[in-house]
């Protein structure tokens, strides 16, 4: 009776022995990362709101606290039984991968965001997603486009880097498919921003997906102003389109000096134009018959009433149009929000994991799903430009 007992006691001791170690493990994994405290759950933006960058990481701000305005008022974020508030730590990183690098440090370990937002140039994002990643915090950005943002060197992904834009390949995969089969251009010069990845991205996949004849390829650096000479080489090779891949502050100086000298072809170019200063530093009368790849349209409003909602709201908010770079950073925030709902936890590791399995979510830059490398799946816009305003928009699937 007593081997009995104590054979009961040794069994009760391992069992108890068990459940500590359970305990143990599970107390681990809930401290990995950070968990919001109290009713509010704080979301970091690492953004571009001086610098370079300035002009998309304001316009992406924007978007950001619209949506987080309009999630508090609705009621907030249900996990579970609990309703939170989102709550915002913004910080500016001016356009500097060494600020953004500190910026991510401080957000994930002082202020123990549960997720974070930006920055919006890849340059930026690629300097801070290595300490999103050692805080295990996931880094949504609205608008980094170089493809291996979201990749290690050894091509598997970044399980804390995700993205609401298109890579760089894409988007000059679908310019060219544009360019071959709405523009019928048989022709084409590229003239490309060397000084990023950005425009060396998309002229590479341009090139690579192309159909016709690339005559010349031609480049210019982040900062330049006169582009007289190398437009009039270019213009003396003959072209029926010019595909120019970099950010408004050039490519506006560009298309007015292009047009300046008589060059009238079609200029097609990606999202780095998307800013209203494009018109200002072209002219509104040289900015015609021009073209940009763009994963939102404000002519999609008349089909779709998620955008002429949006557009209603933004109007109401900031007084203004809403841009595309708004509309990512508006974007950004309910998918942040479908990923805790999903994970019905305000854990940040436990977001990364839900933000990897979103599908089909209605938002106004498209229906999105994540893919595989983080990346959104949906449609995209070439939207063309006359004296400087969108006068349609073609679908590119």
């Amino acid at each position: 009776m007593k081997k009995s007992i104590m054979k009961r006691i040794a069994a009760l001791g391992a069992v108890a022995a068990a459940f500590t170690v359970l305990a143990g493990c599970a107390q681990s994994a809930a401290s990995k990362g950070n968990t919001a405290s109290g009713s509010t759950i704080k979301l970091g933006v690492n953004i571009e709101l001086s610098g370079v960058g300035g002009g998309y990481g304001e316009q992406v701000n924007n978007g950001i606290n619209l949506a987080v305005s309009q999630i508090n008022k609705d009621g907030g974020v249900k996990v579970g039984k609990k309703t939170y508030k989102f709550k915002t730590v913004t910080q500016d990183n001016k356009t500097a991968t060494s600020t953004a690098a500190s910026i991510a440090a401080q957000l994930t370990s002082k202020e123990k965001v549960s997720a974070l937002i930006g920055p919006a140039t890849t340059n930026a994002a690629t300097a801070a997603l290595s300490n999103a990643t050692k805080a295990s915090v996931a880094q949504v950005s609205p608008s980094a486009t170089a493809a291996d943002y979201t990749l290690q060197k050894s091509g598997k992904v970044q399980p804390y880097a995700f993205r609401t834009a298109f890579t760089d390949d894409f988007q000059g995969t679908k310019a060219a498919n544009f360019v071959d089969d709405t523009l019928k251009a048989k022709k084409v010069a590229v003239l490309a921003d060397n000084s990023n990845d950005y425009g060396k991205g998309l002229a590479a996949a341009f090139k690579k997906e192309y159909k016709g004849t690339v005559v010349a390829t031609q480049y210019f650096q982040s900062g330049d102003k006169d582009f007289n000479a190398v437009l009039t080489s270019l213009k003396n090779k003959g072209f029926d389109a010019l595909y120019i891949p970099g950010y408004y502050t050039e490519i506006g100086l560009i298309i007015k000096q292009a047009r300046q000298m008589g060059i009238n072809t079609p200029i097609v170019g990606g999202d780095g134009m998307m800013d209203p200063s494009l018109t200002k530093i072209a002219g509104a009368k040289n900015v015609t018959n021009v073209y940009y790849t763009t994963p939102f349209s404000t002519l999609s409003a008349k089909s779709d009433k998620t955008v002429a909602n949006f557009l209603d709201a933004y109007k109401a908010k900031y007084g203004d149009t809403a841009s595309a770079f708004n509309a990512l950073g508006f974007d950004s925030v309910y998918l942040i929000k479908q990923a805790i709902v999903d994970a019905k936890s305000t854990n940040s590791v436990d977001i990364a994991k839900a933000l990897a399995k979103v599908k089909d979510l209605k938002g106004v830059t498209g229906t999105m799903t994540i893919d595989s490398k983080h990346n959104p799946e949906k449609t995209i816009s070439v939207e063309k430009l006359v004296n400087g305003k969108a006068v349609s928009a073609t679908t590119v699937k």
